[in-house]
């Protein structure tokens, strides 16, 4: 298959889907797509796995993620998105038909677990609809990446793809590698359709912080070395071949490929960042770019899932910390850290050689024995937390060597609905500088078990379109609330220390609501914003530095996780006001995670739907 004739076959598919009938179920009707009537020929369990493959035909890399690229729906798994103009507007007619559908469906046909999907489906599409509007950026369907800048250090096909490629297309048969180098052949269509908007992007004046860009060329300028050498696709590929004891010949395809066409699709992206890193600023906030104070109102709207303003945001953030550094205060005089700010003593503490580890591999090793000790550890314990329990697949990776500069100190995420692909903790290795002994530990629970790693396995369990749609402040809401159930279930008990690198994990969220507002509501520098995490958290100027660019280029994103913990927390105080006695500490965490990902107001109908159960 040619690029040219994927450009045919997919904008043919897109306008199908736009103008007549949506994907049909085996053995369903299909429904009318003029948005006057409801599907009710289609049961409600029905309808959501119709509006979750909808979806999918403009992710189709989701559908290869989530392990349901199969049976009818194998042609996903040769397919990538559509990133041109044209293919985003197919995409939002979509959503826009299919949240019309959806609100028109009866609700008296529905039961509670049924009724949620569908409130979680409505919140989900109107915020992406109201991202699509806005005339430049990706806006994120279900997941957290509030994105004005379509390619940059950390947003873009160029990391996407090869990370995708190589950890989520199995090629376990010849059609296996048939749709690996089908979509290889239209990737350098996809990296175009991104180049056009980033061209349009600077035509209306929205153009990257020059600090951003200077890491993006960087970036690509190893990525496209990397393509000449075959090393982002042609060497996975043959390596995949050979596991399966497939013939070698596709691979040389794929090297003719990477090294060909995708190469020269990823140099013209490259020049055009060039081009903009001649006319670049170095102001961070979105608010300094065209209609950016409405760029980031809707993000932090899509980040949130409230109405929270910027300065509500802001104040909130301020309190938490203040909060947080209270409880901290005691224990660093426990342990002798008794003058200075707790910034200060943090820093002072993160200095002493007894918690960091070795430098270089010999660390990098040391790290990864630490992780697995301590998920070990807490799977252990989930019987005392949960009633309803999971055994997830999980495996820590590095983070790949080319995209450590930009990306965070850590991250992670549920694996395959079908189980075949594990949940991942992504650990960046950059240097062992990164991590500390007393707060790796911590980090290790968020990102693994009880937190995405974990809570990912429950969502795999609801209907598709459950398990494609996550909200920011529930994801990294909950993902801080396995950070305390942790510390409740002993992690800490015998190692205070570990205690607090605990509480500094959540007054570091806290300063993120303070930096992404100060960045994008408040006219604050990149430079400030480092400073504030260095002298009021005691954070590691080395991880900062990141982590304000990933808020530069993810307007809003970081406020959503200590806003969604508090959300959470708030919840159990309420349903342990409500229940007394009947209150059970097992019961209200299987009701938050058995609900799925929510938005935050269908989280509260969820815990008083709890309540009224355990009251009855």
């Amino acid at each position: 298959m040619t690029s040219h004739s994927y450009d045919i076959t997919r904008r043919q598919a897109l306008a199908g889907l736009g103008a007549t009938t949506a994907l049909t179920l085996s053995g369903c009707a299909t429904y009318a797509a003029d948005g006057t009537s409801a599907p009710v020929s289609l049961t409600p369990d029905e309808w959501l796995d119709q509006v979750g493959y909808n979806l999918l035909t403009h992710e189709p890399e989701r559908a290869t993620s989530l392990g349901v690229d199969t049976g009818s729906h194998a042609a996903l798994r040769s397919r990538l998105e559509d990133q041109s103009p044209e293919g985003q507007a197919a995409y939002a007619a979509t959503l826009r038909r299919d949240l019309e559908m959806t609100r028109a469906y009866p609700r008296e046909l529905l039961d509670a677990d049924q009724l949620t999907s569908f409130e979680v489906v409505e919140s989900a599409y109107a915020l992406a609809l109201d991202g699509f509007e806005l005339p430049y950026g990706d806006t994120p369907v279900g997941n957290w990446r509030t994105a004005p800048y379509v390619v940059i250090q950390n947003v873009g096909e160029y990391l996407a793809l090869p990370r995708f490629m190589q950890s989520s297309h199995n090629v376990a048969n010849a059609d296996d590698a048939d749709a690996y180098i089908e979509r290889m052949e239209q990737m350098p269509s996809v990296f175009d359709g991104e180049l056009e908007r980033i061209r349009a992007a600077r035509g209306m004046g929205v153009v990257p912080p020059g600090f951003l860009l200077d890491k993006a060329i960087g970036q690509m300028e190893q990525t496209i070395a990397s393509a000449g050498k075959g090393e982002l696709f042609a060497d996975d590929l043959r390596a995949k071949l050979n596991a399966s004891n497939l013939p070698e010949n596709r691979a040389d395809r794929a090297m003719s490929l990477e090294s060909g066409p995708i190469a020269e699709a990823l140099s013209r992206q490259l020049a055009e960042l060039k081009t903009e890193r001649a006319v670049a600023t170095d102001a961070p906030g979105i608010s300094a770019r065209p209609r950016g104070e409405e760029f980031y109102d809707w993000a932090l709207r899509s980040s949130t899932t409230t109405t929270l303003s910027a300065d509500d945001i802001h104040r909130q953030g301020l309190e938490e910390l203040e909060a947080l550094h209270a409880r901290m205060d005691p224990i660093l005089r426990g342990i002798g850290y008794t003058s200075g700010s707790v910034g200060d003593r943090m820093q002072a503490l993160g200095a002493d050689p007894r918690y960091q580890f070795a430098e270089g591999d010999p660390g990098r090793e040391e790290i990864m024995e630490f992780i697995w000790d301590r998920v070990n550890w807490i799977k252990a314990q989930m019987p005392r937390a949960f009633e309803t329990l999971v055994d997830p697949n999980l495996e820590v990776k590095r983070i790949p060597p080319a995209e450590e500069v930009g990306a965070p100190g850590a991250y992670g995420g549920a694996g395959s609905k079908d189980g075949t692909i594990p949940g991942r903790f992504w650990i960046n290795l950059r240097t062992t500088d990164l991590h500390r002994k007393y707060d790796l530990a911590d980090l290790t629970y968020h990102e693994t078990i009880p937190g995405h790693v974990w809570e990912g396995e429950y969502s795999n369990r609801l209907p598709l379109i459950r398990s494609i749609l996550a909200f920011n402040p529930f994801s990294e809401g909950w993902a801080l609330y396995g950070e305390q159930l942790a510390d409740e279930l002993g992690a800490y008990d015998d190692f205070a220390v570990g205690r607090l690198g605990y509480l500094q994990s959540l007054a570091f969220r806290a300063c993120r609501m303070v930096v992404d507002t100060g960045l994008h509501a408040k006219g604050w520098s990149r430079e400030q914003a480092v400073r504030f995490f260095v002298e009021e958290n005691g954070s590691k100027p080395e991880e900062v530095g990141s982590e304000v660019d990933r808020y530069c280029s993810w307007p809003g994103q970081a406020t959503g996780y200590k806003l969604g913990h508090s959300r959470i927390v708030d919840q159990r105080a309420r349903a342990e006001t409500a229940l007394g006695t009947a209150y059970d500490f097992k019961a209200f965490n299987d009701a938050v995670v058995l609900g799925g990902n929510v938005p935050m107001d269908v989280l509260e109908k969820n815990v008083g739907r709890y309540i009224d159960r355990a009251s009855a």
